[in-house]
């Protein structure tokens, strides 16, 4: 599509107002057509440089064998409601969750 060479046209700055020769108006980094007065460059804080992510993972981990633990610790509130007593005797626990009802026709 064609379009008029633009040499006697006019163009308001969008930021002060201001009648310009269209072709003297700037376009900004936000749009605006401005005056050379009031034309702003863009900022580099608008634009950051990419960061690339924080390494947090160990290549090929291993354990470490020379701590073995010989029985697991576990924290619960059983026998004298305590929270956080610590069983160190092997105890027999049950837990349940309610009953379960299956029909069928």
């Amino acid at each position: 599509m064609a379009f008029a060479a633009a040499k006697r046209t006019y163009g308001i700055c969008d930021i002060c107002g201001q009648r310009y020769r269209l072709l003297r108006l700037k376009t900004q980094w936000d749009g605006f057509k401005a005056c050379p007065q009031c034309f702003d460059i863009k900022h580099p804080q608008l634009d950051p440089p990419p960061i690339g992510t924080d390494p947090e993972a160990v290549l090929d981990p291993r354990p470490d064998l020379s701590v073995v633990p010989s029985a697991f610790t576990v924290y619960t509130n059983f026998d004298l409601g305590i929270i956080g007593q610590v069983l160190t005797t092997p105890t027999e626990m049950t837990a349940s969750l309610g009953s379960v009802t299956i029909t069928t026709t």
